[in-house]
């Protein structure tokens, strides 16, 4: 950041600093409780969909707090302290903490939203497969599912239906596999701040539009509002060609900045010139 200087201010503000001690305590109690106990926090404070057996509400609040690896840690409290702290500084604490958790609970929202459309479409695909089973139809319902199609027993399976296609063992097998494939859509948890430092990446972008940002992969200068907007245009692109194999929550990303977003410009109305 080049045109933005922290005169008076607070390089490690407070809540910033206690969610950075937050996240990497609960990062560190996962590791720990894995390693000794098999235990997975992430699987017991990740957030299920509503319909998951393993749904609790309180996994709307706990999940920004948990995070896949170290690397996805280290990113998201890189980016917390680098835009949240400037943000901070400007808002003050109060300000700042509202906005914080108003995006990382949009994130959720619209997440889940998305979910539910997408649960609700592979279940139909589901019904409609159950009612006419076959071998070709399945082939192209498995593919909907890479974490089932990629599994060794699973191709092995396939490979013996493909010479007996009219075995009703296969086809009764086929068909419970194809309900494990909404259950397991719905049992995937989702953790991590991510939903809140987009917010904040919008909201920095918003607030200091011109301030030159040095990424870390990309050494060029590049003004904070073109930056937001590339990253979010990636992560709508990236959202809507529904990769299989993608494990990254980017409408969550979405979710964030849309809600900081209009929350940023309700302040804006209320008061406008604490923003401009």
């Amino acid at each position: 950041m080049s045109n933005f200087r922290f005169a008076g201010s607070s390089m490690l503000p407070p809540i910033v600093k206690n969610l950075l001690i937050i996240n990497g305590l609960c990062f560190l109690a996962n590791v720990v409780m894995e390693s000794r106990f098999n235990l997975s926090l992430n699987e017991i404070c990740g957030l299920f969909y509503p319909e998951s057996v393993y749904f609790k509400p309180f996994q709307f609040v706990t999940h920004v707090f948990m995070h896949g690896s170290f690397t996805h840690l280290f990113f998201n409290m890189f980016s917390l302290w680098m835009f949240g702290s400037v943000l901070e500084n400007f808002w003050g604490p109060k300000r700042f903490f509202i906005y914080y958790f108003v995006t990382a609970f949009g994130a959720a929202a619209l997440h889940t939203g998305v979910n539910a459309y997408e649960i609700n479409n592979v279940k139909t695909e589901v019904v409609a497969y159950t009612s006419h089973p076959s071998y070709d139809a399945f082939v192209l319902l498995q593919h909907k599912d890479i974490g089932i199609s990629g599994n060794e027993n699973f191709q092995q399976f396939m490979s013996e239906w493909q010479t007996q296609k009219d075995n009703p063992q296969y086809i009764q097998g086929s068909i419970q596999i194809a309900d494990a494939m909404v259950q397991r859509k719905m049992n995937i948890p989702t953790v991590g701040a991510s939903g809140a430092v987009f917010g904040l990446l919008l909201a920095f972008g918003m607030l200091f539009p011109n301030t030159e940002l040095m990424m870390i992969f990309l050494p060029i200068p590049i003004k904070a509002k073109y930056f937001v907007m590339l990253y979010g245009g990636l992560e709508l692109f990236q959202g809507f060609s529904n990769n299989p194999s993608d494990n990254v929550a980017h409408f969550a990303h979405l979710g964030g900045m849309l809600f900081g977003f209009f929350l940023i410009k309700y302040w804006n109305k209320k008061n406008r010139n604490s923003f401009y």
